[in-house]
């Protein structure tokens, strides 16, 4: 394995009382760099792993120029002279036979077979008549129709995919199609989810609830987001608010993981005990963000582990994961990150009055209108509701500059499928 650079120190650190969206994205890109280390993986094993070097084509795809129908292959040249055609061998595909034609010959040919010399156009078989040995083609058929040449897919020596390329089946194509196994990868990072409360809950072990407790939603939540993206997930449990427990589980999760992620304690409240933990172990930044919802999230180190605190509301948590957190274990475990894509949309709903100098994201999905998709957002806003979540299909996204809210009016709309959802 190869390690990379370390994180830098207090990469967190910034200088203003609030944060815009933008200035946040500019400031993890900046900061953060890989930790992971990078490991040999095979084909099978690569899907959805970030590559770690470049992979370069060692020969040309297709090796050889091919046909891409059944049919019977020719030289142009001869076929304007005639028309007819003499029929000539028969080439399959995977035939190792070397072929060439001879004065106005033709092959009978089948998708996938090399071109034989001497020939440069393949005509269908349904277009062609044949009796007596000779192959009429019918007239206008250009030069090179229905052949594929060789490296017209990937030519030797291009590069196929770079290092921070998150590998799809479509990458991991390519490479088979190079004839290759395996590939270097970055390792999954090590990410822990803490949970903390004496209020919460964890779903199963206990199945009756009192008044003022609550079943553990987040750290479920957060497994299952980070399930998008290559990472290894230690579900740490809940921890009750003892400073002795919280700081015990923090300090054992820093030691062994690359990133830490908790939801909610982050306070400065007498029970909350995970700021004082990190501020003791650690350095540790609070920033106050100017979106809705999502507006107060904790960042900082322990040593090369980062920490992450999102807001204990778990709409709010979400939001602020996609937006903040899922990009920066993107950059730490070596992926590229790729802003997600905006769709303009018409909004199918008013605002009377938005706070400005302020982002924010609804929960919302698309229907179709007469001239094309409509956003719709979930009719209540209360960033407890997971429903809203549930609800929607991807974000609505009103700007800083933004006052009101009219039906008709453009809004930017995110599939949650931009974020790997």
């Amino acid at each position: 394995m190869t390690r990379t650079a370390s994180l830098l120190n207090d990469c967190f650190l910034h200088d203003k009382d609030r944060l815009r969206h933008s200035e946040v994205l500019d400031l993890l890109k900046e900061r953060l760099t890989t930790v992971a280390e990078t490991e040999i993986c095979t084909l099978s094993e690569a899907l959805g792993r970030f590559l770690s070097t470049p992979v370069v084509a060692p020969r040309d795809v297709p090796l050889h120029d091919n046909s891409a129908v059944d049919g019977f292959a020719f030289l142009h040249a001869d076929y304007l002279e005639t028309g007819t055609l003499r029929s000539g061998p028969v080439i399959a595909a995977g035939d190792l036979a070397d072929y060439s034609l001879g004065k106005n010959e033709a092959a009978r040919i089948f998708t996938g077979a090399a071109i034989p010399d001497g020939a440069d156009t393949v005509a269908m078989q349904e277009d062609c008549t044949v009796a007596d040995n000779q192959i009429t083609v019918p007239p206008g058929l250009k030069t090179g129709a229905n052949l594929r040449k060789a490296g017209e897919d990937i030519k030797s020596g291009e590069i196929v995919t770079r290092p921070g390329k998150r590998l799809r089946p479509q990458e991991i194509a390519s490479l088979a199609s190079l004839g290759l196994s395996e590939v270097s990868v970055y390792r999954r990072i090590r990410v822990a989810i803490i949970s903390t409360g004496n209020e919460l809950l964890e779903a199963g072990r206990q199945t009756s609830i009192e008044t003022g407790q609550v079943f553990d939603s987040n750290s479920a939540m957060l497994l299952a987001l980070c399930a998008s993206l290559p990472v290894t997930v230690s579900r740490l449990g809940i921890v009750p608010d003892v400073a002795s427990a919280v700081e015990d589980t923090i300090a054992r999760a820093a030691a062994t993981h690359d990133v830490i992620l908790t939801t909610g304690g982050a306070s400065r409240g007498d029970e909350d005990h995970v700021v004082a933990t990190i501020d003791r172990l650690g350095k540790r930044h609070a920033w106050q963000i100017a979106i809705k919802p999502g507006r107060p999230m904790t960042f900082g180190q322990i040593g090369d582990c980062v920490f992450m605190g999102l807001p204990g509301n778990p709409v709010a948590a979400f939001v602020c994961f996609l937006l903040y957190c899922r990009p920066a274990l993107t950059i730490l475990g070596g992926g590229d990150y790729i802003e997600p894509t905006r769709f303009p949309v018409a909004a199918g709903f008013t605002i009377d009055r938005k706070k400005p100098d302020r982002r924010e994201f609804l929960r919302g999905w698309l229907t179709t209108g007469e001239s094309g998709p409509v956003a719709r957002k979930f009719e209540r806003d209360g960033s407890g509701l997971i429903s809203g979540l549930r609800a929607a299909d991807g974000l609505i996204e009103l700007d800083e500059e933004t006052r009101s809210l009219t039906i008709g009016q453009t809004v930017s709309y995110i599939p949650f499928s931009e974020f790997g959802l």
